[in-house]
């Protein structure tokens, strides 16, 4: 169960409605599964093989459970990069933050990439790439807000080296 702040927070962050930003990223998935769909129908480039395709399948597996371990460990998940003062924002090294800083991203970023796969179209993978590097780019300005007003953060992340990828970044 959501306590009611946190659902507040996840539907309207900051108490402001979603911004053009997030339309736009909603929209992305939308257009990802239509072309998916169509793809399959019309056979554009659905010549995925099936091993690849299962493969795919347990990598949007887990990364979709990362994402969704760390948005239930984490109170303060949010759609939009901000410091929750009014809810008494805090770092958070529970669960998935024991090992890296962003889970939340660990987990989207393989989820996109393999969705296409096993969904079985190399256009709907190309275009669920496109959210990879919108997933890096916010993941380098929430570190740089976290560093900058959050305190404790920058004690986390001398503790909790990487952000994404233990041994990478």
């Amino acid at each position: 169960m959501i306590d009611e702040d946190l659902a507040r927070e996840r539907m309207r962050p900051g108490g402001h409605p979603p911004g053009l930003r997030l339309y736009l990223i909603f929209l992305l998935c939308v257009a990802h599964w239509t072309i998916a769909g169509l793809d399959r129908r019309f056979h554009w480039s659905d010549t995925v093989p099936l091993s690849l395709r299962i493969a795919a399948l347990a990598v949007f597996a887990a990364g979709l459970a990362l994402f969704i371990w760390a948005m239930h460990v984490n109170r303060f998940f949010s759609s939009v990069v901000r410091i929750q003062q009014e809810r008494g924002h805090q770092v958070v090294t529970a669960g998935p933050y024991r090992w890296v800083r962003h889970p939340g991203y660990a987990g989207a970023i393989p989820a996109i990439v393999a969705s296409g796969i096993a969904l079985c179209s190399w256009l709907a993978t190309a275009l669920g790439a496109l959210g990879v590097p919108l997933l890096l780019w916010r993941t380098i300005i929430e570190e740089r807000t976290l560093r900058a007003e959050l305190p404790g953060y920058a004690e986390y992340a001398q503790q909790v080296r990487w952000r994404l990828l233990p041994g990478l970044w």
